[in-house]
């Protein structure tokens, strides 16, 4: 562990001195397959801009399924039935904001995605119109996705 991601602290009840050490947060993406038509992206509300795969941060005592299934809900009003893990990206540079660790799923939906949470927008795309502008290593993650889906 490097010194800089350790951090000398005093306990707020008792005053014991305490280590606090920074480490990335898990975070999930939702790669949702629409039968026929193809995969739901956002165009995010927030920055950083650009379109995303469905997604965001785990909450404290939830599943990264569960965490998968909320997210998918919340940006896109889609119930979505997870057909497997895909994988996990964890570059330390992967998110401008911080150290994030995304563990991936891929699921189906049916239905007509609405825009939610911090989702702008949302559109189904395919393998030939992705648009340009995507966040986050996502074009990576799309890559992948489309080279290695089965």
């Amino acid at each position: 562990m490097v010194d800089k991601d350790k951090k000398i602290v005093k306990c707020p009840n008792c005053g014991e001195v305490i280590e606090r050490y920074r480490s990335p947060s898990p975070t999930v993406d939702i790669i949702i397959e629409i039968e026929d038509k193809g995969i739901v992206l956002i165009r995010r509300d927030r920055p950083p801009y650009g379109w995303a795969i469905p997604g965001g941060y785990v909450d404290y005592g939830e599943s990264l399924e569960e965490a998968a299934v909320r997210e998918a809900k919340e940006e896109t009003s889609l119930n979505i039935k997870i057909i497997r893990q895909f994988h996990t990206y964890s570059d330390p540079e992967r998110d401008p904001r911080q150290h994030n660790i995304s563990t991936v799923y891929i699921a189906n939906a049916e239905g007509v995605p609405h825009a939610g949470d911090d989702a702008k927008e949302v559109e189904i795309f395919n393998q030939i119109n992705l648009p340009p502008d995507i966040a986050f290593d996502h074009r990576k993650i799309l890559t992948d996705y489309f080279e290695k889906r089965y």
